[in-house]
């Protein structure tokens, strides 16, 4: 099977800063490319650090209400620095989390989802920037042809790494959804099958009627 990597995902130009960066053009530069967050680049190429829009929001959240109706929110020392901070090595979160080129789409979503993120810096070994992953990047995988997934699973996968014989079990792909049916040799290859199924790029959901011949597992016996 082929992942696709986010060499292939990522967006290349991408917009940055440099650490003396003031607030005014960041926020500028948020706005006029509609993003919410850009990496912050010195000069050697390095990612160094990643301002958005909730860093630059300390700056107003910090502000007293002129009015007296909201009081001065409780901030930590940490969130008061960035408050007051005016360029963007003061305002940047750091160190950077940041995705490789030869990653799948599995890790870093999982990043993503980790550490709360909506895009990546994509940065090499020398961790030079060479581009940006976000969310919808990733989600351009579930636009895969139907018929593209159907035919990885049925080739790539049953008959080539699993070695079933083509008539074994029959794949229908629908919306990325694919439905299994048919017969395997042993009941424990039932959850591998469905498993690799899972991990082709694209696909949904897996939903399988498959039966087996023989019950490999324990004190398990011949199907009826």
């Amino acid at each position: 099977m082929q992942h696709r990597t986010v060499d292939e995902l990522m967006t290349r130009k991408v917009v940055q800063v440099r650490p003396d960066t003031p607030f005014k053009e960041i926020v500028r530069e948020l706005a006029e490319n509609d993003v919410t967050a850009v990496p912050v680049v010195a000069h050697d190429g390095r990612v160094v650090g990643v301002v958005s829009e909730a860093d630059l929001m300390r700056k107003s959240a910090d502000q007293p209400d002129p009015f007296g109706r909201v009081p001065v929110p409780d901030l930590e020392e940490w969130e008061r620095d960035k408050a007051e901070g005016a360029r963007a090595e003061e305002l940047m979160s750091a160190p950077p989390v940041c995705a490789r080129p030869e990653w799948n789409v599995v890790e870093t979503a999982r990043l993503m989802a980790v550490q709360r993120v909506k895009r990546l810096p994509v940065v090499d070994e020398t961790d030079k920037l060479v581009g940006i992953i976000s969310r919808a990047d990733i989600l351009r995988v579930f636009l895969r042809e139907d018929t593209a997934i159907r035919a990885e699973i049925r080739h790539d996968l049953l008959e080539r790494t699993l070695g079933l014989a083509p008539s074994a079990v029959t794949v229908e792909v629908a919306e990325g959804q694919v439905t299994l049916t048919g017969t395997v040799g042993a009941r424990s290859m039932i959850p591998i099958v469905e498993r690799l199924c899972r991990s082709v790029d694209g696909v949904v959901g897996v939903h399988q009627r498959l039966t087996y011949t023989r019950d490999d597992t324990a004190g398990g016996f011949p199907a009826s």
